[in-house]
């Protein structure tokens, strides 16, 4: 009776068993899950044909060879970048192939209307900057060909960019969009642009274009008139200042001339004045009577009682000392 256990005590002990085997097996796989997840985020794969940035507290390293690479996680970071030439389309939409006439719209250089497309071929030169010198490179490289492609269309006809020329302006382009992304140093080539196909554009377009073109000379023609306007009245206007001038001038000169003159011509009659008063004053009276009454009759009465008409008045430099006593008083009584 004292020598057997109670069932119910192994009962009690077998679940408190059973509950820690069944925590630690759970651990046990959290732990080889953490490991697992840990493992697989430190091993990479990199192909043939793609450039891997390793990124290590910011300091970024190349990595080019293919095969399975290791990194440490949440400390390296991974970016891939394609080591092939890839490409983008200019004018339409690579999936459906559909006109995209605000990229393809173009004008000459003989005022003609033309859709162009193009096709761009690039590649990755270097990787790091490819990543971290521009926020999008291949959006930047489609910007500089785009603005390319229109300055360089823009100097050439209709025909050549349709049919002849093609060839040269493709070249051009190349040219143009190399240099430029030399002087970017953004990471990317280019390594080939193709005028795909080359067409005038819709009626309703070519319509809409002519309007706002013929609206722009309209307001160059304007411009141009009021500046032939204006060319022609400034000189106009300067010449008659010069003639104002000059005329001016002559007047005043001659007024001075003149004063000169009436000066010059007192200083004699005082200079005869001082020699002869007598005579100058005589003188200086007949031709002001002359200025004056140029027709006056002059009657002068003789000694004798008789009366004569003397004229003209140089005729009283004859005259006797008696009839020059009755002109001196007459003379008197006049300037009285």
């Amino acid at each position: 009776m004292f020598g057997k256990k109670p069932n119910n005590v192994y009962d009690q002990k077998e679940p408190g068993k059973m509950g820690q085997t069944i925590g630690k097996i759970a651990g046990i796989v959290v732990g080889i899950m953490v490991l697992i997840y840990l493992f697989a985020g430190s091993i990479y794969s990199l192909k043939e044909n793609e450039y891997a940035v390793i990124s290590t507290f910011g300091v970024p390293k190349i990595v080019e060879q293919s095969g399975i690479h290791f990194k440490i996680p949440y400390v390296q970071r991974m970016r891939k970048v394609p080591k092939t030439i890839n490409g983008f389309p200019i004018g339409y939409r690579a999936d459906t192939d559909e006109s995209v006439d605000s990229e393809s719209f173009m004008i000459t250089r003989d005022y003609n209307f033309v859709n162009v497309d193009f096709y761009v071929e690039y590649k990755v030169t270097d990787p790091v900057k490819y990543l971290y010198a521009s926020e999008s490179p291949v959006d930047i490289l489609k910007m500089l060909t785009q603005s390319y492609i229109r300055d360089t269309i823009g100097l050439y006809d209709v025909d050549s960019v349709i049919t002849t020329g093609k060839n040269e302006i493709q070249a051009s382009i190349k040219e143009k969009i190399v240099g430029r992304l030399e002087q970017e140093d953004i990471g990317v080539q280019l390594v080939n642009i193709t005028i795909q196909d080359a067409e005038p554009p819709t009626q309703e377009v070519i319509s809409a274009f002519k309007n706002v073109e013929n609206a722009k000379q309209g307001k160059e023609t304007s411009i141009n008139k009021a500046n032939q306007k204006r060319n022609e009245d400034i000189p106009a206007a300067r010449a008659q200042v010069d003639e104002t001038l000059k005329t001016a001038q002559a007047q005043a000169e001659e007024r001075v001339n003149e004063a000169k003159g009436q000066v010059a011509r007192l200083n004699e009659l005082y200079a005869e004045y001082q020699k002869y008063p007598l005579i100058t004053k005589q003188r200086m009276f007949y031709e002001t009577m002359e200025d004056i009454l140029p027709d006056m009759k002059v009657i002068i009465e003789k000694s004798d009682g008789s009366t004569q008409t003397m004229l003209p008045l140089e005729s009283f430099a004859d005259l006797s000392a008696a009839e020059k006593t009755v002109v001196e008083t007459t003379e008197e009584t006049i300037q009285e």
